[in-house]
């Protein structure tokens, strides 16, 4: 009796979820682009590891757009949303410098992994195809997170100014995915 009961499971829920992922992927790459090019002037110190999480987000959309072609899906509408709002995103933060880009990668990975976990919750029990692929990308995510909360103050005026903004932006973005 712990199973939902049938007539109240969205059987697309999985297929719009990982098409949410996948655009959110999307997004990531852009931001990670953006802030990838203007620091190379304006935060030198952080192109390697940006580089590295570049990769890592492109991976994860390489995870997503593999399920979605299983499934016989296209993308998501909100997909270019993502990546010119990305684009945006990383081009000002990077501009800005070190902090701006830390706290918005602990920013918009705090959404994306609340999310991540509501998904494998919400989907362990009638997609498991589906909690495989987010499953795999939840390590790479949380080390973002970690690894740009260890250089930056919860107080610093960088994250407190950009933390809600970017916050709700995300949770924004997600919210429309799910319901395109």
């Amino acid at each position: 009796m712990n199973a939902p009961a049938a007539s109240l499971i969205d059987p697309d829920l999985g297929n719009r979820m990982i098409k949410v992922d996948h655009a959110g992927e999307h997004g990531a790459i852009c931001i990670y682009s953006g802030q990838l090019f203007m620091a190379r002037v304006f935060a030198p110190g952080m192109v390697a590891e940006l580089q590295a999480f570049l990769s890592h987000e492109r991976r994860h959309r390489a995870v997503f757009q593999v399920e979605l072609q299983r499934r016989g899906y296209r993308r998501c509408r909100s997909y270019w949303l993502c990546g010119l709002g990305g684009l945006a995103l990383g081009l000002i933060t990077g501009v800005c410098g070190r902090k701006a880009i830390v706290a918005t990668t602990v920013a918009v990975e705090s959404v994306v992994l609340k999310h991540l976990a509501h998904q494998l919750h919400t989907l362990r029990d009638i997609d498991p195809l589906a909690v495989a692929a987010i499953a795999s990308i939840v390590d790479e995510e949380q080390h973002h997170h970690d690894h740009s909360a260890a250089q930056i103050d919860a107080q610093d005026p960088w994250f407190r100014a950009l933390a809600p903004v970017v916050t709700a932006w995300t949770e924004a973005v997600i919210w429309m995915g799910m319901r395109s």
